[in-house]
């Protein structure tokens, strides 16, 4: 026979609560809110930090739990993600932030994006020492060794590497020469996911909101990395033993 749960429905949805909780710290490196104390719209975002504040510091001792209360402060909670160039391309591609000074898609610039998503950096990477004793990527190569691409072992050595190395530097020019800073306003809007807006929220949307960023640094983050279930690499031991 199956085993009997014995536990209530309660029971069980306290127990569903703390395992999302309890994870807070693996994927959120610090949560922050912001309300008004004299305010009715920031009292949700108010009474659920007050009571959950001491569980969440015993689940997360380590997390830094913040809460700025000031006079007209808008209702929010925030916390930190770690995007990367090539999630703010797909995020411009996907909200059509690529356009140009007439309000069409620039198709230059998506195409540059989609080719840059495709370059194989762990190739280049390898690349990157295929000239014994030289880093092409020193500080202050360019300045010490100008003329370094122009020496034919280096550039033989190096051939696959720059070629790529090249592609990605002309993408990523092509990228960024939209009009009207197109770039740098992709970028401040792709960091708004990292906040919520709890203009009158009560507690349960609170903790949705709460649960909501958890879901994107579960995505986006690797605070805690997840280890491997089984064996990806061996070396064998010596051979006297």
């Amino acid at each position: 026979l199956p085993p009997v749960n014995r536990r209530t429905p309660a029971a069980q949805e306290r127990r569903c609560t703390m395992s999302w909780k309890s994870s807070l710290s693996r994927h959120l490196p610090i949560l922050r809110f912001f309300a008004c104390p004299e305010s009715p719209s920031s009292r949700g975002v108010l009474n659920w930090y007050k009571n959950n504040y001491h569980e969440l510091k015993q689940l997360n001792p380590t997390m830094p739990l913040l809460i700025r209360a000031e006079e007209n402060c808008f209702p929010a909670v925030t916390t930190e993600l770690s995007f990367t160039t090539d999630d703010l391309l797909r995020f411009m591609i996907q909200t059509g932030k690529f356009k140009d000074e007439n309000g069409t898609k620039s198709e230059a610039r998506i195409e540059a994006a989609k080719a840059y998503l495709q370059t194989d950096w762990t190739l280049m990477r390898r690349e990157r020492w295929s000239s014994p004793g030289f880093d092409p990527e020193r500080p202050f190569l360019d300045e010490e060794q100008p003329d370094w691409r122009l020496d034919p072992k280096i550039a033989k050595d190096l051939e696959l590497y720059l070629s790529l190395k090249d592609a990605s530097d002309e993408q990523m020019r092509i990228i960024k020469s939209g009009p009207n800073n197109e770039y740098q306003r992709s970028e401040n809007a792709l960091l708004m996911c990292q906040r919520v807006d709890l203009w009158c929220a009560g507690q349960s949307e609170v903790e949705s909101a709460v649960q909501h960023l958890l879901k994107l640094g579960m995505r986006f983050n690797d605070l805690v990395p997840e280890e491997n279930e089984y064996i990806t690499e061996f070396y064998p031991g010596a051979s006297d033993l």
